[in-house]
């Protein structure tokens, strides 16, 4: 599926006379190009496939100790409002037999991100493709993040941020395991 960018900047040229602006005027004469582009770019988590990021660099490896990328930044846009919002991904798995090459959870990440999202959603999808490509035996994800829905409109809060975690297999089962995620990535839940 492509985007049909010229479809696209007609519309938010459209968008723009609704809001009472002239799309004729100087600065905003090729806005409508530049928003399509930018949602092509930020929408394309949809067009993506998980097993063309992966790309095969899965390996075997028979170690049963947790592995943890953190930090990993994302931004992402709310489904409700079309607003940004932004912050750090963490990512522990306990192997059983295969490990990612490292960059791929980070694009795995930026896959599902760029998407129109729920940051619940987000959280539980990074999780689920973790644990699936490669049959852990357990995963943990957690999201802090800030929305400019919640800080540009509405009630204003621009100290706020959100946190969502998803702990499957024996991140679930197990409290040692969780709070040994929790406390190597720095966060409780």
């Amino acid at each position: 599926m492509t985007v049909d960018t010229d479809k696209i900047a007609r519309l938010v040229r459209e968008l723009l006379a609704e809001i009472g602006e002239d799309p004729q005027r100087e600065g905003l004469l090729d806005t409508p190009k530049r928003v399509a582009k930018a949602l092509d770019f930020l929408t394309s988590g949809y067009r993506a496939n998980k097993d063309e990021v992966i790309n095969k660099a899965l390996f075997t490896q028979t170690t049963s100790s947790m592995v943890i990328v953190k930090d990993i930044e994302l931004y992402s846009m709310c489904e409700h409002h079309m607003l940004p919002f932004f912050g750090r991904c963490h990512i522990g798995y306990i192997p059983n037999g295969k490990v990612f090459g490292v960059s791929k959870l980070a694009r795995l990440v930026d896959m599902y991100a760029r998407r129109l999202q729920l940051q619940e959603r987000l959280t539980e999808q990074i999780s689920n493709v973790v644990m699936e490509s490669i049959n852990a035996r357990g995963v943990g994800v957690m999201i802090e993040a800030r929305h400019l829905c919640m800080m540009m409109r509405g009630v204003e809060k621009q100290n706020s941020t959100m946190v969502t975690s998803s702990v499957i297999g024996e991140f679930r089962d197990s409290i040692a395991t969780r709070e040994e995620f929790f406390a190597l990535i720095g966060r409780h839940p």
